[in-house]
């Protein structure tokens, strides 16, 4: 064998051994246990059964009015890491193929959404940021690599915002799912729930658009959060739809400015920053 092919079929090999070593570093960052627990079929319920309550003390317990979460003691309570973990256990029990109303739905899934995503960012506090922990090729992405069991089935991050909740054609889950960073919409210091749903959803919409960080106008220039970039499709078809849509919740005085005719739309930077109590700008 000439030196050539020698050459060749050395660095073959050391190709495939690199392979090999990507995709078992890949698979061992990648690998994290699904949250919740597999019930028995005989112990499932609808979704219209399961109670938030206790969600709903986590986060009266440590959110403030504006959103930000106290990671550090939530971090560090045993029992309270605990309860959060019971809680996703809780959310397991539902069987989301029996018959539900489409605010419990809402509600549920809405829920899951936020408590999956502060149990992703205990696992990995102290941390500054979501994306850390949402790598693009290889190694963990919390956004589609920290499943939580519900029923039979497992589900992702991405799957509940993207293929059901998205799916139910409303577009204020866009101002109630937050993915722990200072530019989501508020988290709640309280849970949804079947009862108050719509009242919460408006209620955090109002907010959202009250927040300089997420709404602004300077002259016939509205400023919007890149959240309005990224799903405007769900707000409406053309600017004037969405506007349209979005009128109730904006602030009296800009409502004119945005249905204004010639009314232009810039979109702001996204602050990615974990949404830390400790870290807040005061």
């Amino acid at each position: 064998m000439n030196r050539i092919a020698v050459g060749r079929r050395a660095g073959w090999c050391v190709g495939v051994m690199i392979a090999v070593v990507v995709v078992a570093t890949q698979t061992t960052v990648s690998a994290k246990d699904p949250l919740g627990r597999l019930w028995n079929a005989v112990q499932r319920v609808s979704i219209d059964e399961i109670d938030h309550t206790a969600l709903d003390k986590l986060l009266k317990k440590h959110v403030d009015k504006d959103g930000y979460v106290d990671y550090r003691t939530w971090y560090a309570s045993k029992a309270d890491r605990q309860a959060l973990r019971a809680y996703l256990s809780l959310l397991s029990r539902a069987n989301p193929s029996a018959e539900a109303g489409r605010e419990a739905r809402l509600a549920f899934w809405i829920n899951a959404y936020n408590a999956v995503t502060l149990e992703g960012i205990m696992q990995e506090y102290p941390t500054s940021s979501i994306r850390n922990h949402t790598a693009r090729l290889f190694g963990y992405n919390i956004w589609k690599e920290l499943p939580l069991i519900v029923g039979p089935s497992q589900y992702s991050l991405e799957h509940i915002e993207h293929q059901i909740l998205r799916k139910m054609r409303e577009p204020r889950i866009h101002f109630a799912i937050v993915c722990a960073s200072v530019g989501c919409p508020r988290l709640r210091n309280e849970a949804y729930t079947t009862a108050r749903l719509s009242e919460q959803l408006s209620d955090n919409a109002s907010d959202f658009f009250a927040r300089p960080q997420n709404f602004r106008v300077s002259g016939n220039t509205l400023y919007v959060s890149s959240i309005l970039d990224w799903f405007g499709e769900d707000f409406g078809k053309s600017q004037s739809q969405r506007m349209a849509y979005l009128k109730p919740f904006l602030p009296k005085s800009v409502r004119p400015i945005a249905t204004r005719a010639g009314a232009r739309v810039a979109y702001l930077d996204y602050n990615w920053n974990l949404n830390d109590q400790s870290k807040k700008s005061r």
